[in-house]
């Protein structure tokens, strides 16, 4: 499997570490943003080990959490693709994608 990541998620990603940084502890964001990559690596070998996001119900969208995260990507024959890294308390919608 390759992982490929969208531009969105790059955003949410800056705008993870750009919070931290914002609110003095910017080594919490330099973490959270670590961590995050290395839970998105997971994937290669575990591709289905997200489950379905509840807001689409579409077997192909699927989102694995890292507290208090939740990383959205799309599961195809070949790749993953990262679209979405947002707070879990957040709903998704189609046009946010």
């Amino acid at each position: 499997m390759k992982i490929l990541i969208a531009n969105s998620a790059f955003q949410d990603l800056e705008s993870i570490s750009a919070y931290y940084l914002e609110q003095g502890v910017s080594h919490i964001g330099k973490k959270f943003v670590t961590e995050i990559i290395d839970h998105i690596q997971i994937l290669v070998d575990h591709p289905a080990m997200g489950r379905i996001v509840p807001e689409f119900d579409q077997p192909s969208i699927r989102e694995i959490i890292h507290p208090p995260f939740r990383i959205v990507y799309l599961r195809e024959v070949e790749t993953i693709k990262v679209i979405r890294i947002w707070r879990s308390e957040r709903l998704l919608s189609l046009a946010n994608l």
